[in-house]
């Protein structure tokens, strides 16, 4: 009989695994006390796991003069929870909650996704670690404290500000276009008064907005292009008359709310002479007693939801709008300028309309069969790209062997060999290496997963659909469609997420 020795299988010791690391740093704005404690933050992460025989750093994820009731704003923020999603990073830390997030809601939200994805995360000044599931009642009182210490320190600004507003006694934050801030006053640059004063002047002329827009970049082409929306917003400023009207936006009382147009929900205030005018009382008022007249016209063109959008497969001009018989209808350009030009055939708008509708309850109802795969596939290449890419693979080689030299150089210290001053001038040396490494190894990936992010964006859009489109929505055709081509009786839909869909007008 044969013998036969049993081989026991190896069991991973858990204790041996290292940890990957990340650290997240944030200040709130761009004072020195600030930027200290910014630069007091990198500098302890980068240092504290130099000895660590559990755990490695991978990145430093800092944000700077970056408020943190909203996550939107917050890039670097953004980007390590992305980091965290695609794995790359098992363990988390942070000076406190309130670095983290000033909004107990989004505090919450991305500590359970972390946690799920098995990411913990230490808040170093509560010395709450989120791998104690009871931490999570702790985390929501933090979270709350937080969010009500940022909003009583917003309330108290915003009355600081409007208290000044309503003395006179506050200061331009920011110049229109012919002035400059100089002593937190506006003074004028004389190099931008011709054509400011040339905007109203063509404008009370007679010249519609866009005509004015053109008029201005034909003359001023070499030092200035200008748009639409910005000669609007000229000719509607009253700086240009030497007057500030202050708060025309506001921030609302609600975290994460960015500033929105004051409709009358809060006082503005109207200071005459604040500073030099550069137009006439007179030549203001005869513009603004124009534009309210000439709401639409043909200077002034209406922008409609399929503006830009639809395509002409016979030429590739665009398509506009039309009206016969109260019935509009979309035209190409060229074919309508001359029939011998192009063949194409006009549409209806209500057909647009209705082929879009049937294409998107068609995708809102097949989502996950249609977009996952799609997804999964892109994932996929994005990680072989990744990692086949030489760049990257350099890039990687070279950040080991800086963080190798910081052991090096950390060793020498410690025994002797390295004075104070000497080494943080090394140590500052590499680090700085190790950072426009990490700045390129970002770029990289950026570019080569906006597709993937584009059709990630595009099913958690579906996911938190809740119905099916029953009337035109115009905000959603934004968002969902780059542009339409037509073919005969077909339009081909080009979605976000570089997906192309036909449907039948």
């Amino acid at each position: 009989m044969p013998t036969v020795t049993v081989i026991q299988p190896k069991v991973a010791d858990d204790k041996q695994r290292i940890l990957r690391v990340a650290a997240y740093c944030r200040v709130s704005s761009s004072s020195d006390d600030q930027l200290n404690s910014y630069n007091s933050q990198l500098t302890y992460y980068s240092h504290k796991f130099e000895e660590s025989e559990t755990e490695c750093l991978v990145d430093i994820y800092a944000d700077e003069g970056i408020s943190g009731t909203s996550e939107e704003n917050r890039t670097e923020f953004l980007r390590l929870i992305d980091d965290c999603r695609k794995g790359k990073i098992d363990r988390v830390y942070t000076k406190s909650i309130s670095r983290f997030a000033r909004n107990t809601r989004d505090c919450l939200k991305n500590t359970r996704e972390l946690k799920s994805l098995g990411i913990t995360i230490m808040f170093e000044k509560e010395n709450i670690d989120t791998a104690n599931i009871n931490d999570e009642l702790m985390i929501t009182i933090m979270g709350g404290l937080a969010q009500e210490e940022s909003t009583s320190i917003s309330q108290n600004l915003k009355w600081s500000i409007r208290r000044k507003m309503k003395s006179g006694a506050y200061s331009p934050v920011n110049a229109p276009f012919g002035y400059r801030l100089q002593n937190k006053t506006l003074s004028i640059e004389e190099s931008e008064v011709k054509i400011v004063k040339d905007i109203f002047k063509k404008y009370v002329s007679g010249c519609g907005i866009k005509g004015t827009a053109d008029y201005i970049n034909n003359k001023y082409g070499d030092t200035v292009n200008i748009s639409y929306s910005s000669v609007r917003y000229i000719l509607r400023n009253e700086k240009y008359i030497g007057d500030s009207l202050l708060q025309k936006f506001y921030t609302p009382d609600i975290i994460g709310t960015g500033c929105v147009p004051n409709k009358g929900e809060k006082d503005m205030y109207y200071i005459q002479n604040t500073h030099q005018p550069i137009i006439s009382r007179e030549i203001f008022e005869t513009a603004q007693a124009l534009m309210k007249k000439r709401l639409v016209t043909k200077n002034d063109p209406v922008i409609y939801p399929f503006t830009k959008k639809l395509e002409c497969a016979l030429c590739g001009n665009h398509f506009h709008r039309k009206v016969c018989r109260d019935k509009y209808y979309w035209v190409c350009n060229k074919h309508d300028y001359s029939a011998s030009l192009c063949g194409s055939k006009k549409i209806t708008e209500e057909c647009i309309i209705s082929a879009f509708i049937k294409l998107f309850n068609k995708i809102y109802s097949n989502y996950t069969e249609l977009l996952m795969p799609i997804q999964k596939s892109l994932q996929e290449l994005t990680i072989k790209q990744i990692t086949d890419s030489s760049d990257i693979i350099e890039i990687r080689r070279n950040l080991l062997q800086l963080k190798e030299q910081l052991k090096v150089i950390a060793s020498l210290r410690i025994k002797g060999f390295l004075n104070g001053v000497k080494y943080k001038e090394q140590c500052t040396e590499i680090n700085n290496k190790i950072a426009k490494l990490n700045k390129e190894l970002r770029l990289i990936s950026q570019s080569e997963d906006t597709t993937l992010k584009d059709m990630e964006m595009l099913i958690d859009y579906f996911e938190k659909r809740e119905h099916i489109m029953k009337e035109f929505e115009p905000q959603t055709f934004e968002f969902l469609i780059d542009k339409i081509v037509v073919k005969d009786s077909i339009l081909e839909f080009y979605i976000i997420g570089d997906l192309i869909l036909a449907e039948n007008n």
